[in-house]
């Protein structure tokens, strides 16, 4: 068997199960339970109950039977060298509003891979359009009872579902949606909102379409299409303005005080960037249903100031603490900076001995339409900040950087803009508590 399709042991977690068993890194899973693993749908399915029997191949070419006792659902503590246990599959879509074909040439080769692969949905929340998931897929989903996943709709019109995704079967894939949720399968979805495309009526229609998949379709995140300079070519699509953003918050307004009261959820909910287009003011925490889709920028700016807020609450009410003098300086998107200057504000004024510098850095390297810190390069953030007042420390935002590296989009790495600027840099967790903790210097 080629080397590319075995189940091939990367990690074992400490005090698992697995290196209880002396399973290794190296190790082959072979089977489980006298089946054959496809990939990681059947691997959670086939392992879930309380008695297993697991095939492993040691390198040296022995096989071990090993049988598990276990807590139902309890994980074998094992990590693979593929974390899907299969080959990963590409978009066959041409989205009209696909953020990959509008980046430039000369990025990291992983950076212009487009997924739709729906177990990457359940393991990493990915957002899938369904034009890849086949009847098999649909079925494995329902029978193995996998959930939450992630769709995205963009419209419930067929046509211009084809339309905006260059994809003759786009509209048809929105039957298996319905497959999902007649099944009871819990899903969120999206719509990448693309104005003179998808917005006005077309909006009104998929909310009441996408309302009647309530209660397994538990939100529906609204987002506006993201603009960069590397358009050429690409279909013509515009920038929302200050009075488009608060005809879109009207009517996302109006469908959550209509299906509140019914189903206990908003469920359609408009990401940050909508309130600070149009001026308004962010919704208060009870809006957001727990926040099921912060990762599409649904209520980030509202959980950290909630947490920013608790947390100095929390500290002002402590005795004996003593608060270092320090001068810092923290570097933002442009979407998210009013907000961060407003916190840093609290702080020096609870404790003047702190002094915080925050710098909006604008993206020249995608477009100034492009506010979002998760998109800064590193070029930008020396371009911009070189020259300016940095204190004895550099605050970033955790997103700004490659997950689980210390790389910038464009490949600059922290040590690099450490030594440029001639400032140490600290990255910071997403949390309130761990901004002011990176601000006061102290962990309470």
């Amino acid at each position: 068997m080629n080397r590319e399709h075995l189940h091939i042991v990367a990690q074992v977690e400490p005090d698992s199960i697995a290196q209880e068993l002396s399973i290794e890194p190296g190790d082959v899973l072979v089977a489980v339970n006298g089946s054959q693993i496809q990939d990681i749908f059947d691997y959670q399915y086939h392992t879930q109950d309380e008695y297993i029997e697991v095939l492993i191949r040691k390198p040296s070419g022995e096989e071990w039977l090993l049988e598990i006792d276990k807590e139902y659902d309890e994980d074998l503590g094992i990590t693979f060298e593929n974390g899907l246990m299969d080959e990963y599959r590409s978009c066959h879509n041409k989205c009209i509003f696909c953020f990959i074909d509008q980046m430039p040439e000369g990025m990291r080769d992983t950076l212009y891979f487009k997924d739709d692969d729906s177990r990457l949905s359940f393991l990493q929340g990915n957002y899938v359009t369904l034009t890849n998931m086949s009847d098999e897929d649909v079925d494995r989903i329902i029978q193995y009872h996998l959930s939450p996943i992630n769709v995205s709709f963009q419209t419930t019109n067929p046509e211009l579902r084809c339309k905006m995704l260059s994809n003759r079967f786009a509209g048809q894939a929105l039957e298996k949606a319905w497959r999902l949720a007649r099944a009871g399968i819990s899903m969120n979805g999206q719509i990448v909102l693309c104005k003179g495309v998808n917005d006005g009526e077309e909006l009104v229609r998929s909310i009441a379409d996408l309302a009647a998949y309530l209660p397994n379709l538990e939100s529906v995140s609204v987002v506006p299409v993201g603009l960069s300079r590397y358009r050429k070519g690409l279909y013509p699509l515009e920038p929302f303005t200050q009075e488009d953003a608060r005809q879109v918050l009207s009517v996302i307004h109006a469908w959550q005080d209509r299906l509140y009261p019914e189903y206990g959820l908003h469920f359609i909910h408009a990401s940050d960037e909508w309130y600070i287009l149009a001026g308004e003011e962010l919704p208060e925490e009870e809006r957001y249903d727990g926040y099921l889709q912060l990762e599409n920028g649904v209520g980030m700016l509202r959980l950290l100031i909630n947490e920013f807020t608790q947390a100095l609450d929390a500290l002002r009410d402590m005795k004996n603490v003593d608060i270092p003098s320090r001068e810092l300086s923290i570097a933002t998107g442009k979407l998210a900076c009013r907000f961060i200057e407003e916190m840093a504000g609290q702080v020096t004024a609870l404790y003047p001995q702190i002094r915080v510098h925050v710098h909006a850095v604008r993206n020249d390297f995608f477009g100034e339409m492009i506010t979002v810190s998760g998109l800064l390069t590193g070029q930008d953030l020396l371009a911009q900040l070189k020259g300016q007042v940095l204190g004895e420390r550099l605050l970033l935002p955790q997103n700004v950087l490659k997950s689980g590296e210390r790389v910038f989009l464009d490949d600059m790495t922290v040590e690099a803009l450490e030594k440029a600027l001639q400032v140490p840099i600290d990255i910071v967790k997403s949390s309130g508590q761990d901004l002011l903790d990176a601000m006061t210097g102290i962990r309470v």
